[in-house]
């Protein structure tokens, strides 16, 4: 990804500036983790079994832990690293609640955990052919981003998405560690949620894709119990397939057990009185907020579309 500033005399090319170690990308990523990735950092250098993880993180929303590694080179296998690191989780799920326990002071039982939504993600300044090629399945726990450094500071960071719609079951039977994950690793895609719908609320859905999609800064994030938009990184909200209605939630922010709330805490114009009011409690102690509220025909998406919008204009 080149990156040009603008001048008075055109495009100006922004230079690269190489980071000179992995530590220096994972000590920036460690620093940024919720910003970069919306997770919660529990450790860095966790050491289980015979692997060392360089990040692990939390993801609250999906109750789930996620596996962060970096690279420089290029000598080595995606896919054999994560399913290890996978497969080591999955036998080792005490190891990981007590690491969180011990490192964040909170409680956290092994049935608060939903074990089939754990990830690895990859940070590397470059992924080569093969390695890309390696995890274009629809359904592997894995992500690549590619982080670069420029000149005054800027940092790029862009993901590498699966385009194939092949199947990891497709390689699970050569190797009983991949079908060993697999067999208890879900990776769910916004098919899944719309199988659940009607043909009208399918079609309400995608006006509302398309109307957010539209905008250039956001977009989706397929989570097992629904689909967020997202302005780069943060939720605008969630939606959730049901037979004959969508339930939508706009985030509000978060309420700290200190009582103070979220620089970010968001309050909704709604003079129909449209929204339910939900909140909901995190593995980190934190309390969440949002608004809820239903969305059955075309009669409820403008009103709709513009609750939502409410919510992204607030995150400027």
């Amino acid at each position: 990804m080149d990156l040009y500033q603008i001048t008075k005399s055109g495009l100006k090319a922004v230079e690269k500036s190489a980071f000179d170690l992995e530590k220096d990308i994972q000590a920036l990523v460690e620093a940024n983790l919720n910003n970069l990735f919306d997770l919660q950092f529990v450790s860095s250098e966790f050491t289980v079994g015979e692997f060392r993880i360089d990040t692990l993180g939390f993801d609250e929303e999906a109750s789930a832990f996620v596996i962060v590694e970096y690279k420089k080179g290029s000598s080595y296998s995606v896919v054999d690293q994560g399913y290890s690191y996978l497969s080591t989780m999955l036998e080792s799920k005490a190891e990981f609640i007590l690491e969180f326990q011990e490192r964040t002071g909170k409680a956290l039982k092994r049935d608060e955990v939903d074990w089939t939504q754990s990830r690895v993600i990859f940070v590397s300044p470059a992924f080569n052919t093969y390695q890309k090629n390696s995890v274009n399945f629809r359904d592997m726990p894995f992500e690549l981003w590619e982080i670069r450094r420029y000149s005054n500071d800027l940092i790029g960071l862009e993901q590498h998405k699966p385009t194939s719609k092949e199947s990891v079951e497709k390689i699970s039977k050569s190797s009983s560690v991949i079908s060993s994950v697999s067999s208890e690793i879900e990776v769910v895609e916004e098919s899944d949620h719309l199988s659940k719908s009607s043909e009208t609320c399918i079609e309400l859905w995608d006006q509302i894709k398309e109307h957010f999609l539209g905008l250039g800064d956001t977009g989706l994030s397929t989570k097992k119990h629904y689909v967020s938009i997202k302005r780069n990184t943060t939720n605008i909200c969630y939606v959730h397939f049901r037979k004959n209605n969508l339930v939508i939630e706009i985030n509000r922010g978060i309420e700290y057990p200190d009582g103070t709330k979220s620089k970010d805490f968001f309050t909704l114009d709604d003079p129909k009185n449209y929204c339910r009011e939900r909140d909901f409690n995190w593995a980190s102690g934190n309390k969440g907020a949002n608004y809820s509220f239903d969305v059955k025909s075309k009669d409820d998406l403008e009103y709709a579309l513009w609750l939502i919008k409410q919510k992204y204009d607030s995150m400027q």
